[in-house]
């Protein structure tokens, strides 16, 4: 081969590594771009669920509608709506009347309400309450409603003081009808509740059997049949657990439906076969000499697995663990297959009590038409995406603090 035949050779081989990084380089700015778009869209759509409008008027607390040793049974509601329609006496027909209370949340009462029972001496009193907007009020305030009446709101804003506030509601309330009250507390608690379960039984269970797998059981067939499951397992789609679950704890087992007990033992199945291969891998990365060692100095093999292999591949197993209960967390699929995607108002306080997840309540308040609700369904996919991301910062952690190279 000439020099000249050569240094072209060596010329193409330069150019098509240069093209290769190229191309990496391209489709890594492509994906940021890509990510970096997705999530401004789902902080500018969400953040106005995070703001909430209030207008502060006088409210008379009359002392012949409120019983000073009971005040949680008065109607804090007429109260607040008379105090309304003064602000407003040009407006007295029943349509302009019904259009001034359109403006208000029908839970628009209950601050007044709390705020009477923990402080029973306002009874008689004119006090200045903050009273919540409607949602159609509110969007207005922020500048994403098209629909509403300007010329009303234009007319309570130049003569109500209306202000701004974080919106507690959304992490204090459960699912409501009107957007301006709906909240996430419900579908956090029954989040916690579903992972909890299947974090307590699928890691014990998961942690066992990768631990026989890899040093107890036999070499054979059948070992080598369980393996090959659990590895099609881990690829098998999520709903096809959720039918799982519903065939048996449903249907054969007669569980309670919409639970997150139910919820929680179909996520343990589904993310067991995630767990087992995380466990194994990280067993398997501990030197043989570590055993080998124990096993000179007269261990047993359960002493020599237990004592000095499981230690040290703990912080391994920690991150498969947490990986599972990330992948657990943000499922949907097999959670609808079992019933947990009916309307729940309250917030389960048990195993079995009727409850929904994070997943799933974004599933159902992107399905309602109301403009309120695509700003609550942004706001609850950026909880999710924190959460998850909380959970992924924990696994590096601990990845980073226990790591040992060998």
């Amino acid at each position: 081969m000439t020099d000249t035949a050569y240094q072209i050779r060596l010329a193409r081989r330069y150019a098509a590594e240069r093209r290769f990084r190229a191309y990496g380089l391209i489709a890594l700015v492509l994906t940021s771009v890509f990510l970096l778009y997705l999530l401004v869209d789902i902080v500018a759509k969400g953040w106005p669920a995070f703001i909430e409008h209030r207008a502060t008027i006088d409210v008379t607390l009359d002392a012949a509608q409120i019983d000073k040793a009971n005040p949680a049974t008065a109607d804090y509601t007429v109260m607040v709506k008379d105090a309304w329609r003064d602000q407003f006496p040009e407006m007295s027909s029943r349509s302009q009347k019904k259009q001034l209370a359109a403006l208000l949340s029908q839970d628009t009462a209950e601050d007044l309400r709390e705020r009477v029972i923990a402080n029973p001496a306002l009874v008689g009193q004119t006090v200045k309450a903050e009273i919540l907007l409607s949602d159609d009020a509110d969007l207005y305030f922020k500048g994403l409603s098209q629909e509403a009446d300007t010329s009303l709101l234009e007319k309570v804003a130049d003569k109500i003081d209306i202000s701004r506030h974080f919106s507690w509601r959304l992490f204090s309330n459960g699912d409501s009808r009107e957007p301006e009250l709906a909240g996430l507390r419900g579908a956090i608690a029954g989040s916690l509740l579903t992972v909890f379960v299947a974090i307590a039984l699928g890691l014990p269970l998961g942690i066992a059997a990768a631990i026989y797998l890899e040093e107890f059981a036999p070499k054979n067939r059948w070992t080598d049949l369980i393996e090959v499951n659990i590895n099609n397992l881990a690829a098998v789609p999520s709903i096809i657990f959720g039918l799982l679950g519903l065939a048996m704890f449903l249907n054969l087992f007669g569980m309670p439906r919409s639970a997150p007990l139910v919820g929680g033992l179909v996520l343990a199945l589904l993310v067991l076969p995630t767990i087992i291969i995380a466990a194994r891998a990280a067993v398997k990365a501990v030197p043989p000499s570590i055993k080998e060692a124990a096993l000179g100095v007269g261990a047993s093999h359960q002493q020599a697995v237990f004592h000095h292999v499981l230690p040290l591949a703990v912080p391994g197993i920690l991150t498969g663990a947490i990986l599972g209960l990330a992948r657990a967390f943000g499922e949907t699929a097999p959670l609808l297959m079992i019933g947990m995607v009916a309307f729940i108002a309250d917030v389960p306080k048990s195993l079995t009590d009727a409850a929904t997840v994070l997943p799933v309540q974004i599933y159902l308040w992107s399905d309602l038409p109301e403009i309120g609700f695509q700003s609550k369904t942004a706001a609850a996919i950026m909880v999710l995406i924190t959460i998850l991301f909380f959970l992924n910062g924990i696994a590096i952690y601990l990845r980073k603090k226990f790591e040992r190279r060998w």
